[in-house]
């Protein structure tokens, strides 16, 4: 009930998907909550990192089952999770984005494709780099394995966080060298757009705010 939610479906051409115009042919972007602190802070850390990414099947499905009721899915045909370099994957255990996939599934009945796009390089965590840093850490790290298989096809591009959306639009590039792919962007959260507050706890972790949206 209190998490900072984005609204963003019932925006047209909102703020996040305004961030990726003119770095691909986008055609809609919705995150579901702000990344703004603490609170949503932990959320994405015990998807992410302390091992509970069915949390992220149960608030993709809530947010599947909202979007479904706004019609955000009828001209979509497939999901696509976000992939993780295989090293990286086989470290943590899981892809967090799989579990966005399935909760979107449950509600939907999307096939998720798993192996259409490969990410080769394993490059390092953009936590603490900038938005230009973010853009060349990530350049060239996925490659399109199977054009054929969403040749045609409106993709939904799935994943946890959406900051300043380098890695998002790496891996979209890639998808739209498919024959006629249009893509769609989900994510769990988007960092906040809003200034971080002035506080003099320590436990608040700066990084965690993420980068402004672009306007």
């Amino acid at each position: 009930m209190h998490l900072p939610y984005t609204y963003y479906h019932t925006v047209e051409h909102n703020l996040l998907e305004k961030q990726f115009w003119g770095v691909f042919p986008i055609e809609k972007a919705v995150a579901l909550f702000h990344h703004d602190g603490a609170r949503t802070r932990r959320i994405i850390y015990n998807i992410k990192y302390w091992g509970r990414p069915k949390l992220a099947t149960h608030l993709a499905s809530m947010y599947a089952q909202e979007l479904k009721d706004e019609h955000f899915f009828d001209d979509i045909d497939c999901i696509i999770p976000l992939p993780l370099h295989w090293r990286k994957q086989l470290k943590r255990g899981y892809n967090q984005s799989h579990y966005i996939a399935q909760g979107i599934r449950q509600v939907t009945g999307l096939p998720i494709y798993y192996h259409v796009v490969k990410r080769e390089e394993n490059n390092p965590s953009q936590t603490h780099l900038n938005a230009h840093e973010r853009q060349e850490n990530v350049r060239d790290v996925f490659r399109l394995t199977y054009p054929e298989k969403i040749a045609g096809l409106h993709v939904l591009l799935v994943d946890d966080v959406t900051t300043t959306g380098a890695t998002l639009a790496s891996c979209a590039k890639e998808l739209v060298k498919a024959p006629q792919v249009k893509v769609s962007i989900l994510t769990l959260a988007v960092a906040s757009r809003t200034p971080m507050p002035a506080s003099q706890d320590d436990t608040l972790d700066p990084s965690s705010f993420g980068l402004p949206l672009m306007e």
